[in-house]
């Protein structure tokens, strides 16, 4: 009796998975993605559609049950997918592809977890389609041991040495789960998505991807797709990827989600002025925008490790220790962007981006509280 090696099913699997059937059957894989019930996790679903695609108006809307992602009575169960934004599937390859949607109600009312439909609201605003809102986000992201979920790289139960040599760092006691953010950094310029870097992070088996520059909607969408890619790698290597903002308490960097943003006018000639009121209002918002920038954000934003306190709003040229910064460039310049340093790695990216041009572009502050604000900060506006 021939027996098998448990290599000899691995390949045959991998034979499979790999097949190409564009020679056989116009039909594709639609992976249609959505965020649970929790606000920050990814579920799917997988759908044959007849022939390939260029639009999301193009496929079907689809349901799944909600009562099992949190999101619906048990009685009343049924969740309406939306397709919103396509990007080729990595894992599938040809034609195959990953569908981001956002989920309604079956009489059309967006769910409770359905940010992207206040800020797709928001971005197709008159006056902020004309400010054409640039977003570059910087996706912090830690990875774990599968059954003890500790850090990549550190001994079990115990602790690698402190910060300095991890951050962009290279070699086997520096680096921890390089392969992973370069299959995800690959992965994520076949899918389509505006992956700009990345980077080692400062606390060991830590890392960060950039994604952008990204205009309005777009930034979300390109986040929330990169997430789910990086969820599905994490879970062919075998790792857990974890998005907590403290993951490590104690003398050890937290994961942010740094949103760099500007509009058409920051952009120009003058800029910095537009900016300086841009960083105006965030001040007089600082509470609305802290309490949207993602759960647990408190044991992150303590005024330690290039944080500024969670209580205290500030800004400041070249300093990672504020609220806001601004670049030198931007400064020297006279025009450019500002930095949000205050979301959290686990924010929702349609909050966030949405959340910005609202403050910046739409929301108006009384001109006493402007003064007041102004004053304070030090602004000349």
């Amino acid at each position: 009796m021939a027996i098998k090696s448990d290599n000899s099913t691995i390949n045959r699997l991998e034979q499979l998975l790999n097949l190409d059937v564009s020679p056989y059957t116009d039909k594709i894989i639609a992976e249609y993605i959505w965020i649970g019930g929790s606000g920050i996790d990814v579920r799917s679903k997988s759908r044959t559609i007849p022939r390939p695609v260029e639009h999301p108006s193009e496929l079907p809307k689809w349901n799944y049950d909600g009562s099992s992602t949190g999101q619906a009575p048990g009685e009343d169960s049924e969740v309406i997918l939306y397709p919103q934004a396509i990007f080729k599937d990595p894992f599938r390859g040809g034609n195959n592809i990953l569908v981001i949607c956002d989920a309604y109600t079956p009489q059309g009312e967006p769910i409770p977890t359905n940010k992207r439909h206040k800020a797709a609201e928001i971005f197709s605003n008159p006056k902020v389609q004309a400010e054409v809102p640039w977003y570059g986000i910087e996706q912090e992201y830690t990875l774990l041991q599968t059954n003890v979920k500790w850090p990549l790289g550190w001994p079990t139960g115990g602790y690698p040495g402190p910060q300095g040599p991890y951050y962009c760092g290279a070699g086997a006691d520096k680096s921890f789960g390089r392969d992973i953010s370069d299959a995800h950094y690959k992965a994520c310029l076949y899918a389509g998505i505006n992956i700009s870097g990345t980077n080692g992070e400062v606390m060991p088996g830590q890392w960060e991807y950039q994604v952008g520059p990204s205009v309005g909607i777009e930034a979300g969408d390109h986040i929330w797709a990169s997430r789910y890619i990086l969820e599905r790698i994490t879970e062919q290597a075998g790792v857990v990827l974890s998005l907590d903002p403290k993951p490590i308490e104690g003398d050890w960097n937290g994961a942010g989600c740094h949103t760099n943003y500007s509009t058409k006018s920051m952009r120009e000639d003058g800029g910095f002025e537009v900016i300086k009121k841009a960083i105006l209002n965030l001040s007089l918002r600082h509470v609305d925008h802290i309490s949207a920038y993602g759960e647990g954000n408190e044991r992150r934003l303590t005024g330690k490790h290039e944080t500024a306190s969670i209580d205290t709003f500030s800004w400041g040229v070249a300093n990672r220790g504020c609220s806001i910064r601004v670049g030198r460039d931007t400064e020297k310049n006279g025009k450019g962007y500002l930095e949000d340093r205050r979301p959290a790695s686990n924010m929702d990216p349609y909050v966030v981006t949405g959340l910005l041009a609202e403050t910046t572009l739409l929301w108006e502050p009384t001109l006493e509280a402007e003064a007041l604000a102004a004053q304070k900060l030090a602004l000349k506006v």
